[in-house]
């Protein structure tokens, strides 16, 4: 199924969260000169319009990046400056928009350095072409209109011995669950040393342990979790919030989100919003 656009969805409650943690992981691996890789399983088309037809829908992104916009919080600037940057590629002299959002694969690019690279995976054939538009001059980025869990398997280990890894299926196929945790198990095999920043929507909360709980079996040290909703789990209501799943996480990290997911919560969704910070799996 290719069903599935971003577009949709672009700069809502849970991309605030997705690229909090990305931009702070990306900041913490820029801390040393070594160069790493960036990978990027379910890439979208990296820059989206929150004035087009498909972002004001349900404008959704007025759960998110609108609001956090309009009353910043301590320890979303870095983040924030990322958001004000996004310009479009055909015009990079342009003033940034107010109506841009960018996608993973466009905050890795803005953040990337020399010595830096990025494989970005994506299939849908319209949002791989704006992708591959995007960083068609990027010698750093090379993208690929395939599939992500076996493309991922198929780079590591990378050659630059260091990488942030992001994974954020659709979930339109009930199966991008498992196939999630069994592509993670397998590239950890590979690559133990890279960081993995898994991305779930709560949807069906049921699957959502069966997720952790699978993890949580695997023998892979170190795993932590980020969570972030609007509401209390309510069947039916659709997505009511969103995690992140985090193994080898910065050491900074868990520190960073304890101080900050309860203002964000609070910001973005006032009382009814709900949060977690939690360590799953330790040394």
């Amino acid at each position: 199924m290719l069903s599935y656009r971003h577009a949709f969805h672009a700069g809502n409650f849970a991309d605030v969260l997705k690229h909090l943690v990305q931009v702070e992981i990306l900041n913490y691996l820029k801390q040393k000169d070594k160069p790493f890789a960036y990978i990027d399983t379910h890439a979208g088309a990296g820059i989206y319009s929150l004035s087009s037809e498909e972002a004001g829908k349900n404008e959704e992104f007025r759960t998110g990046i609108s609001i956090l916009k309009g009353k910043p919080l301590a320890g979303t600037e870095d983040y924030l400056e990322v958001v004000a940057g996004c310009k479009p590629e055909w015009d990079k002299s342009a003033v940034p928009a107010a109506g841009l959002y960018p996608g993973s694969p466009r905050i890795a690019q803005q953040m990337l350095r020399a010595q830096d690279s990025a494989h970005l995976f994506e299939l849908h054939p319209q949002d791989f072409r704006r992708l591959d538009a995007m960083v068609a001059r990027d010698r750093r980025m090379h993208a690929h209109n395939s599939d992500g869990f076996s493309g991922l398997l198929g780079l590591l280990p990378v050659a630059e011995r260091r990488a942030l890894v992001l994974i954020d299926p659709p979930y339109e196929v009930k199966s991008d669950y498992d196939t999630l945790v069994e592509t993670v198990k397998k590239a950890h095999r590979k690559f133990a040393t890279g960081v993995y920043a898994l991305w779930y929507p709560v949807v069906d909360r049921q699957r959502i342990d069966k997720m952790e709980k699978a993890l949580i079996n695997s023998g892979i040290p170190r795993i932590q979790l980020f969570e972030l909703g609007v509401g209390e789990d309510t069947e039916g209501r659709g997505m009511t919030s969103s995690g992140m799943i985090v193994i080898n996480p910065p050491f900074t990290l868990m520190g960073n989100m304890q101080k900050l997911l309860p203002q964000l919560t609070q910001r973005l969704a006032g009382d009814n919003g709900v949060w977690r910070c939690e360590e799953l799996v330790g040394e």
